[in-house]
């Protein structure tokens, strides 16, 4: 009791100023929101006497919209935000139309929209010759380089050149296909719904690379993705995609984009693409006030939350030790259902590496998991050589290839040739990932003599 009536009077004024520090932030946000309301009070453009009865016609703009991070994509609330958003607002402001955005889930899907007249506008398609057929594109108002995208466990993509004859992953009706198949014929291109599908495709080792915009390509760090080069010549700029037919509103969005000052649209990347714009270096005092306010608030909570740590971690630690006994709980029953298998089975890595394997298969190979654990088939005495790097190989091939494979055979065995059913299952982790092969075989010899069949094969 005497130390927490020691500490009373501390925490009270740690409380007090943490609440203080609080405020402050409350205040500062506050102002941000207000700030950016006020940037939307802009005043309208000019426009002619038919482009004004094409607004009072046509009030709603449909925009077909794709998850783009950054440049747009639905908040926590559902709302759409990026910087096109905003880009959007602005123009809304100027203009008095509304923008409506209507999901779209792939590049693809998107344009078949806008080909069908079920959209009106996008905000995220590149420019191309195919595209430029049925859509008309506004001023640029940005835009970023592509960049190639390969595996973390090769050096990093340059170059088109370095994927001659090799495969390049990309979502269907992508910008860069058709210059792509005209220029590099020999590249074989394969087509995915989305970008998400072909970063997966490059991770896993089906595709030697993928192309993605510079900046999305940073958003999306992974320990199996290396991002390369830029592809050289090829520049993203940022348009307003408008489907052909209307040209009213391409001419309004391109009054619009006009009337952007260069300040505005720097403001605007540099808020998505850099973090916020550097405001105005404060004098010394208000430094000192500023982060005196906050190190007093940081101090307040660390002393709120070390009350309540002991409790904290007391919980932790039962919850591990439960945790841990029931994970230990599930390893043993594993083995032990692995050991009740009359018929040997083993687990391989993704190189051929022993990691698992039953009391049938040992003793079947006359060895002991402790000898053979960690080494492929072809680094022991336990098979005639010629079989151990037969079996080695069509591992690796399944491995790649991801298929099972059920088939009765003959092997040969240190104690002769035999005849056994064998089953070779590639398996994979939670998150979809391929994590090694399981396999097994049953001695269909054994079993017959067993049995006292002289039947013959």
């Amino acid at each position: 009791m005497r130390f927490y009536s020691g500490w009373k009077p501390a925490l009270c004024w740690l409380f007090l100023l943490g609440m203080s520090g609080l405020l402050q932030w409350s205040e500062a946000a506050h102002l941000s929101i207000r700030s950016d309301e006020q940037t939307l009070d802009v005043p309208p453009i000019e426009l002619d006497a038919q482009e004004r009865q094409w607004i009072r016609d046509n009030p709603r703009v449909t925009v077909a919209s794709v998850q783009y991070p950054l440049y747009l994509f639905q908040d926590e609330h559902g709302q759409w935000s990026g910087l096109n958003n905003d880009v959007l607002k602005r123009i809304s402001a100027m203009t008095g139309l509304q923008f409506v955005h209507q999901e779209s889930f792939s590049t693809n899907h998107m344009l078949e929209r806008l080909e069908s007249g079920v959209a009106d506008i996008s905000t995220t398609l590149a420019m191309n010759e195919e595209r430029r057929q049925f859509l008309d594109f506004s001023h640029a108002f940005g835009g970023a380089g592509w960049v190639f995208v390969g595996h973390a466990g090769g050096a990093a993509v340059q170059s088109l050149e370095e994927i001659q004859k090799r495969v390049l992953v990309l979502p269907a009706r992508h910008a860069l296909e058709e210059f792509i198949r005209r220029d590099y014929p020999s590249i074989e291109i394969r087509s995915v719904k989305t970008y998400a599908e072909a970063r997966a495709l490059v991770e896993s080792g089906e595709a030697f690379a993928t192309i993605e915009n510079e900046i999305g390509a940073q958003l999306f760090p992974s320990g199996l993705l290396k991002v390369g080069g830029l592809v050289e010549g090829k520049w993203e700029a940022d348009h307003l995609a408008v489907r052909k037919g209307m040209p009213e509103l391409l001419s309004i969005l391109n009054k619009a984009l006009g009337a952007f000052s260069a300040a505005e649209l720097r403001a605007m990347r540099l808020k998505w693409l850099e973090g916020i714009s550097p405001a105005p270096v404060p004098s010394f005092g208000a430094r000192v006030l500023k982060w005196g306010c906050w190190g007093m608030g940081l101090l307040g909570i660390i002393g709120l939350l070390s009350l309540l740590w002991n409790r904290r971690l007391a919980a932790e630690i039962r919850q591990r030790r439960e945790v841990e006994k029931k994970l230990g709980d599930q390893l043993a029953f594993q083995h032990a259902l692995i050991d009740a298998m009359p018929d040997p089975v083993f687990v391989r890595d993704l190189q051929g590496r022993l990691v698992m394997c039953n009391r049938s298969y040992e003793e079947a190979l006359g060895v002991r998991l402790e000898q053979v654990q960690g080494r492929m088939l072809y680094e022991l005495d336990v098979l005639p050589q010629a079989t151990a790097l037969m079996l080695h190989d069509e591992f690796m091939v399944q491995l790649r290839t991801r298929r099972t494979r059920f088939s009765k055979r003959q092997l040969m065995f240190k104690n002769g040739p035999r005849h056994i059913y064998q089953w070779t299952v590639p398996f994979y982790g939670a998150d979809g990932h391929s994590r090694g092969l399981l396999g097994g075989w049953t001695d269909i010899t054994q079993r017959q003599s067993e049995s006292g069949c002289r039947c013959l094969q």
